[in-house]
């Protein structure tokens, strides 16, 4: 079967049994054409709130299936690929979060969206990568305890000096891998190039950058700026979906390390597999976690 045969297979299906496609911006491009909704992981969730289906798969990785879950718990919630996990969402266990909390115990909790479901529980409020900084910057608290990106964490910090922003040692292992020595070769191979850095890299890394945000800031970024060339640090297939939505500018990937192995681990036919009740993996969330999780993702709301 070929990819254009697999993709009318897959749209007939989710067509005939109801289910609505959720695919975030990292998967490959044959996803996101076939998807219902595509964007970032909290995007993705409120759109699944807003669907009339009753069923929805994600194509993305664990945390975000949960969040999907959390915000939709009458809904039949599926990840594609049961094993796209996310390094950053899993490195820290409640357990460590709990010990550091009754530490510090007048700290605010502020979770980033990639983290567990256990992890959500415990913390006060959830914020995106474009949100983070207007929503601490709302809270009345001035001592915060951000988990777990120590990188997005830094920035935020930066934002808002009036702020106690305490953070522990975590990230993303594939926005942290860049470094200024990628900075500097690309530029130079690039000179007219903007570049455009996601806040989950290095301190230095975001220092260099002509423009810092989202996944979804770096692409609107680009489609309305008049500049024609962009560095692209972020996971490479913004550079790809780029490329198709301005066929007329020029995106270089900063690194070829920005791969992230997690996102591409979903293919279409796991998708095909997961359409036809062959694959995937249905998410079940205990009634007490979701209501616990739920409670940081609604501050979220109400403060955003």
């Amino acid at each position: 079967m070929t990819i254009h045969e697999l993709q009318n297979a897959i749209r007939n299906l989710k067509q005939e049994r109801n289910i609505c496609l959720l695919a975030h911006s990292y998967q490959a491009r044959e996803i996101i054409e076939v998807a219902d909704y595509s964007g970032d992981s909290y995007a993705l969730s409120v759109a699944a709130t807003k669907a009339t289906q009753s069923t929805v798969i994600m194509c993305g990785v664990r945390f975000m299936a949960e969040t999907v879950k959390i915000l939709s718990p009458e809904k039949t919630v599926y990840l594609a690929n049961g094993e796209a996990g996310c390094p950053m969402a899993e490195q820290m266990e409640p357990e460590l979060i709990s010990a550091v909390k009754q530490k510090y115990p007048d700290y605010t909790v502020v979770a980033y969206i990639n983290t567990t479901a256990e992890l959500k529980a415990i913390s006060d409020v959830c914020v995106t990568s474009s949100s983070a900084v207007s929503i601490v910057r709302k809270l009345e608290n001035p001592n915060i305890l951000f988990i777990p990106d120590c990188n997005l964490g830094d920035y935020v910090a930066k934002q808002i000096p009036e702020k106690n922003v305490k953070l522990l040692q975590g990230g993303c292992p594939i926005h942290a891998c860049v470094d200024m020595r990628d900075v500097e070769k690309a530029k130079k191979k690039n000179p007219n190039a903007l570049l455009l850095i996601h806040p989950e890299c290095l301190p230095s890394v975001v220092a260099a950058a002509d423009f810092v945000g989202s996944t979804s800031a770096i692409m609107e970024y680009a489609k309305n700026s008049p500049e024609r060339e962009f560095i692209i640090g972020t996971e490479m297939s913004i550079a790809e979906h780029l490329q198709y939505a301005c066929p007329d500018k020029r995106f270089y990937v900063l690194s070829q390390k920005l791969l992230c192995p997690n996102m591409k681990i979903t293919t279409l036919v796991d998708l095909y597999h997961s359409l036809s009740g062959k694959g995937g993996e249905e998410i079940v969330l205990p009634q007490d976690l979701i209501r616990d999780a739920r409670k940081c993702i609604d501050e979220m709301i109400r403060l955003g």
